[in-house]
């Protein structure tokens, strides 16, 4: 028995096969039409293509554009398909004529695909048979509902082969005429529009006279389309194809290959970014640092490195990770060095001077003890190994005096200032405070010029914000820079805005115009007498072995930031901050428009009497006084201790007391003393310090411990005596100081005497190891007192 299917059961089938059929043509379509790998591209600010690297498959295939050249659009149409804009996808007059064409030389002398089907093929990369084009025609069909014309010229443009392993326009325009499309010629443009359509038998080098034709042919074409006059064409037919293909711009591999690092972090899917760079700056800071590298090579010195910042922006002018040579492997040009962690030197000394500003801790020309120092194991030098015995922390800072630096980190704390920095987003601070101690402010750390570029940079955006947010800090001041163009970032929310910051303006404000006091290499302090010459606070840095040279300068618009060395880690004589950074600092800041000045912080800074002499708050003994702006938590600080009210007799040639003169005939007078190992290299220095006058005879002095101080070694140092070349135990050189040149000095070392000295106290011992102490006894009868620990040599 037969069952007959009824006619609403035959139009239920019919629906539902027409339904598969519809939902099949609607998702035929990838979502995603190209899955080919594209080369990493950065461009300038403007625009232009400062570096491109090869994809990851070999092809120079860049990622589509955001639109195609007219010139393109009106030679492809004209030489592929000129009903473009009329058809639906497929040219139904084109593939008759295909056929036609074909049947008549009994083979395939024509293709008759329109630009869509093309594109078509080009994402799939199938064979060309018969079932691959009508399922071709079905697709164009599909991608013409998806996407406009325009849409569809930009795919077709960004992934034709243009010969060899070049895919798509903007990379063929790159490697055949070494510039972008939007510059081309008509005759330029119409040299590339022809080579899609065999790129493997016409491709610029190859088959050149066929090349020629096929342009010119083109260009006749587009003056029957109307799309140019006769003489354009004629003249474009006279230029010259290009031969071979050209290397890419390579003006940024530095911040390609950091961008291709951290693309994922930043969560763009493009392998193209409109990057904040100024090409011209770019290009000129290139050509400079190379300049300067073929002049530091004759000292081995193989690497160089810079970065100019934004300050009002908070975006990357200049990304020069190291100079590029990467023909030479043993130069190791490719290592980026605003990267990379490096010994920073002195360069975080302002960091450590406008901290304690900022906490009431110093004035701005307060009086450091710049004196032999030995803090446990430590004992830092001067570069120059000499003493000034005090000097204004201000000058410390401008002269990088490194016993004065660690004095003040010593009076901070160490772990107080790792804290600071790593607030600060120095990330390089992996290990605890207690591994890098006091060395943290001479370079025992490792820092990026990254995050060094970035705090000051930071530093300066709050000082330039100071009134623009009536007594409130932003935080996001401090932020990372931008090296990538993104849309206008939303405004301010006030609520984002805090009334304390790390840094205070005032503390700001003091230590750029500390660091503006430097004498700039080769200019003699001259600069100044120039009116065109950029006001900058500038610091350089010298690590431990002479390894990295650092200069970093800032003014209101720019931070720069140079690095010097090699990237090995070898460290060369003559590679200094000074020597070898700070030309090529202030060559970079000449290429940077001269702007004014910070402007003083006014509600962050208090006037006060400061003693001249001192730098501390004037006390009332204080003769020499001048108002100063320091920041308000310099209201914090202590009074001048080294003026202190003396007695002298009518004369004012001897100091008394009571026991020996009458209070009313004596005379008394401010003094400025400082501590005696203070003085005693003071003094040679300033030849305006006056001594204390000595006490007039039979008058007491007793419990002045004020007389007598070591200068080496100080109280509870280890030494260590090494062995001479002959294999004998070497000595020690002790030196103490006395206020009285003709004071003679009694040396005992564990109540035992050893020698007595006068005017030069100094001797050569050589203790026995262990624990031991020295006592000293002047001829007044004044003691002075302290241990000493001789390391065994067997031991250590």
């Amino acid at each position: 028995m037969s069952l007959k299917i009824k006619p609403v059961s035959k139009l239920l089938i019919w629906d539902g096969i027409v339904g598969l059929l519809l939902c099949w043509f609607l998702f035929a379509l990838p979502s995603r039409l190209f899955v080919s790998p594209t080369s990493y591209v950065v461009e300038a600010a403007n625009g232009e293509l400062l570096n491109a690297a090869i994809a990851s498959d070999g092809q120079w295939r860049f990622p589509p554009a955001d639109s195609v050249p007219d010139k393109f659009s009106k030679c492809i149409i004209a030489f592929e398909d000129k009903r473009f804009y009329q058809h639906p996808g497929v040219d139904i007059l084109a593939m008759a004529r295909a056929m036609r064409q074909n049947y008549r030389a009994k083979g395939i002398v024509s293709g008759g695909s329109t630009l869509t089907m093309q594109t078509i093929r080009l994402s799939r990369r199938q064979d060309r048979t018969i079932v691959q084009k009508l399922y071709e025609v079905f697709l164009a069909l599909r991608l013409e509902l998806r996407y406009s014309k325009k849409e569809i010229l930009k795919l077709y443009a960004a992934n034709a082969p243009f010969g060899s392993n070049v895919v798509g326009l903007e990379a063929a325009s790159w490697r055949y005429f070494g510039r972008s499309p939007q510059s081309l010629s008509w005759g330029e443009m119409a040299t590339l529009a022809v080579l899609p359509n065999s790129p493997r038998l016409v491709h610029p080098g190859k088959n050149t006279s066929r090349l020629i034709i096929k342009r010119n042919n083109l260009l006749d074409q587009l003056v029957k389309l109307k799309f140019i006059d006769q003489p354009t064409a004629n003249l474009s037919k006279l230029e010259p194809v290009p031969g071979k293909p050209r290397p890419l711009p390579q003006d940024a591999p530095h911040l390609l290959n950091r961008f291709k690092a951290e693309r994922g972090l930043l969560k763009i899917s493009s392998t193209r970014i409109r990057s904040t760079l100024d090409a011209h700056l770019q290009i000129k800071i290139n050509a400079l640092l190379k300049r300067y590298n073929n002049r530091y090579r004759a000292n081995d010195i193989n690497n160089i490195a810079a970065l100019v910042l934004n300050v009002k922006n908070g975006t990357v002018m200049a990304y020069a990770g190291n100079i590029y040579q990467p023909e030479n492997a043993g130069l190791e040009s490719h290592v980026d060095m605003i990267k990379a962690p490096r010994s920073p030197g002195s360069t975080l000394k302002p960091i450590l001077y406008a901290s304690m500003l900022n906490d009431g801790l110093i004035l701005p020309k307060t009086l450091i003890p710049d004196i032999p120092t030995q803090i446990g194991n430590y004992s830092p030098q001067n570069y120059d190994l000499g003493y000034d015995g005090a000097i204004p922390a201000d000058l410390a800072l401008s002269r990088s005096l490194n016993i004065p630096a660690v004095r003040l980190l010593q009076t901070y704390k160490y772990p107080r200032f790792y804290d600071q920095l790593k607030k600060l987003g120095f990330s390089t601070l992996n290990q605890p405070a207690d591994h890098y101690g006091l060395s943290l402010i001479l370079g025992g750390s490792e820092v990026t010029m990254w995050d060094l570029a970035k705090t000051y940079m930071g530093m300066a955006r709050s000082l330039n914000h100071y009134n623009d947010y009536k007594g409130y800090y932003n935080p996001h001041d401090y932020d990372e820079p931008d090296y990538i163009q993104r849309r206008e970032k939303d405004k301010l929310d006030e609520n984002e805005l805090q009334r304390s910051t790390l840094l205070d303006n005032g503390a700001i404000w003091s230590t750029f115009n500390a660091m503006e006091e430097l004498m700039r290499p080769g200019d003699e302090g001259l600069w100044e007498q120039f009116s065109s010459s950029q006001r900058l606070a500038w610091k350089t840095g010298t690590s431990f072995g002479f390894r990295d040279a650092w200069a970093v300068g800032l003014t209101p618009d720019y931070v720069v930031c140079v690095w010097v060395g090699n990237a090995d880690g070898e460290g060369r004589p003559g590679l200094t901050g000074i020597d070898a950074a700070a030309p090529v600092l202030f060559d970079i800041s000449r290429q940077l428009p001269a702007g004014k000045w910070f402007e003083t912080p006014k509600n962050k800074l208090k006037k006060i009497s400061i003693c001249r002499q001192s730098g501390y708050k004037a006390g009332q003994y204080c003769p020499d006084r001048v108002e100063e702006l320091v920041p308000f938590a310099g209201e914090k600080t202590v009074v001048c201790p080294y003026h202190k009210l003396i007695h002298l007799d009518r004369s004012a040639a001897f100091r008394v007391t009571d026991q020996c003169v009458s209070p009313s005939d004596m005379v008394h007078q401010p003094w400025f003393i400082l501590p005696p190992a203070m003085e005693f290299y003071y003094k040679v220095k300033h030849s305006d310090y006056k001594p204390l006058p000595p006490f007039m005879t039979g008058c007491a002095e007793t419990g002045s411990n004020y007389m007598m101080d070591m200068i080496y070694p100080k109280n509870n140092a280890s030494i260590y005596i090494p062995l001479e070349f002959d294999g004998k135990r070497g000595k020690v050189v002790f030196t103490a100081t006395h206020k009285n040149p003709a004071a003679q000095i009694y040396w005992h070392i564990d109540d035992e005497y050893v020698a007595t000295t006068s005017h030069t106290h100094q001797l050569s011992l050589s203790p026995a190891p262990g624990k031991h102490t020295l006592t000293l006894v002047d001829d007044k009868g004044e003691r002075f007192v302290q241990q000493f620990t001789i390391l065994d040599r067997e031991k250590h």
